[in-house]
C-alpha cells in the first residue's frame, strides 16, 4: 500500500476493485495523473488497457467491448468526460451499456473552494445527463467502486465513480 493509504485514494485499491468486479478492459486516456495505476494495470495479466485519443471515444469502445461480452471500465478525467457528452448520450446511454466510468474529478476540493471551473461544472453536468455517480475520496470508500458496478449492471446504464483526490490517490 501507498504511505498515504487511509487518507488518500491508493492505485492498489483502486485495481483491487477492478479485479473484483471482473473489470477486463480499461478504456482510458493516458495521462500523467495516472502513472502508478497504470504502471499496476499494465502488469495486471487480467487486463487490456485500450488507449484512446479523444475521451469521446472511450464510450464508443466501450460500447462495443460490453456488446461482444467484455466489461470495461472507462478511466478519463472530468474536462474530458465533458467534452464527450454527445458519445455519453448516443452510445452508453443510447444503448444502454452498464459501465462505470472512473473520472478524475480535476479541481475539487472537499471545502467547497473551488478556482477551478471543471469542478464546478462536474456534478451540474452529471444532473442534466441524469447519471449517477459515487464520489470517492480514499482507500475507506472503497465499497462505492463495487456499489457503481453493481447499480451499472442493476439499471443498464453508466454509473459514475468521481475520484475526489486523483493527484494524490493514484501518485505516491
Amino acid at each position: 500500500m501507498s504511505e498515504v493509504s487511509g487518507v488518500a485514494l491508493s492505485p492498489e485499491t483502486v485495481l483491487a476493485q477492478m479485479k473484483q468486479n471482473g473489470v477486463t478492459d480499461v478504456v482510458w486516456l493516458p495521462d500523467s495523473e495516472t502513472n502508478w495505476l497504470y504502471l499496476l494495470m499494465k502488469a495486471e495479466p487480467s487486463l487490456r488497457l485500450v488507449g484512446v485519443n479523444r475521451e469521446g471515444h472511450a464510450c464508443s469502445i466501450a460500447a462495443g467491448l460490453a456488446a461482444g461480452g467484455r466489461k470495461p471500465l472507462i478511466l478519463i478525467q472530468n474536462t474530458g468526460m465533458m467534452e464527450s457528452g454527445d458519445s455519453i448520450r448516443g452510445w452508453l446511454l443510447g444503448l444502454n451499456v452498464p459501465v462505470v466510468m472512473m473520472v478524475g474529478y480535476r479541481g475539487w476540493t472537499r471545502h467547497g473552494l473551488t478556482t477551478d471551473t471543471a469542478a464546478t461544472y462536474t456534478e451540474r453536468f452529471l444532473m442534466a445527463f441524469g447519471l449517477n455517480y459515487y464520489l470517492v475520496e480514499s482507500d475507506a470508500d472503497a465499497p462505492r467502486i463495487t456499489a457503481a458496478f453493481e447499480e451499472a449492471a442493476r439499471t443498464k446504464r453508466p454509473v459514475v465513480v468521481l475520484v475526489g483526490d486523483e493527484y494524490h490517490g493514484f501518485n505516491r
